[in-house]
């Protein structure tokens, strides 16, 4: 990883960055990760509102828990990554789902900012005095296996979603030390 980045709250200046990443991840046909960039809101300054307030546990919806937002961001202030820090888990995020869920812009990948997207959000949840988290991803989704467990998650085991697809369930300590930073 060769460019300076930082994690920062949603911001209402970054909204053109904002709309790029999710055209982006659209050019590309995925699933916008995490669940927080599939959020609609009447106005762009509404749904960081939105975000704010969910971060306070203010104005959930029913059986979500407080959840902060966090965005990767360049000196430029170009947004590259976007991370989800639930402050608890439900019954169903017990399973699958977990802490924290993490995406990083389609042309950014293979750069190491998931590792550092995912290593500055332990570092929040540390601030938040959370000391173990429960990260899943996808059996098949090798490269947030290896972010995981490059920022010190253990495979915990696998959970069958349904026929064909299986979640990889981690743990990652914070008390064993600090991530990179």
């Amino acid at each position: 990883m060769n460019v300076a980045t930082h994690l920062i709250p949603p911001s209402v200046a970054l909204d053109q960055t904002y709309r790029e990443f999710l055209a982006e991840a659209k050019h590309h046909d995925e699933r916008l990760t995490p669940w927080v960039l599939a959020m609609e809101a009447p106005t762009f300054a509404e749904l960081i509102r939105k975000l704010e307030q969910y971060s306070q546990g203010v104005g959930l919806q029913s059986g979500f828990v407080p959840h902060s937002t966090y965005w990767l961001v360049d000196d430029d202030k170009n947004l590259l990554g976007v991370s989800n820090l639930r402050h608890e888990l439900t019954p169903s995020l017990k399973l699958v789902g977990g802490h924290i869920g993490f995406g990083v812009r389609p042309s950014q990948r293979g750069k190491g900012l998931g590792s550092r997207l995912l290593a500055l959000t332990l570092l929040e949840a540390k601030r938040r005095g959370m000391d173990r988290l429960l990260l899943t991803c996808d059996r098949q989704n090798q490269a947030s296996a290896r972010v995981i467990e490059k920022n010190g998650g253990v495979l915990d085991c696998e959970v069958s979603l349904d026929d064909v697809n299986a979640a990889r369930r981690y743990w990652i300590d914070l008390e064993l030390g600090d991530r990179m930073t």
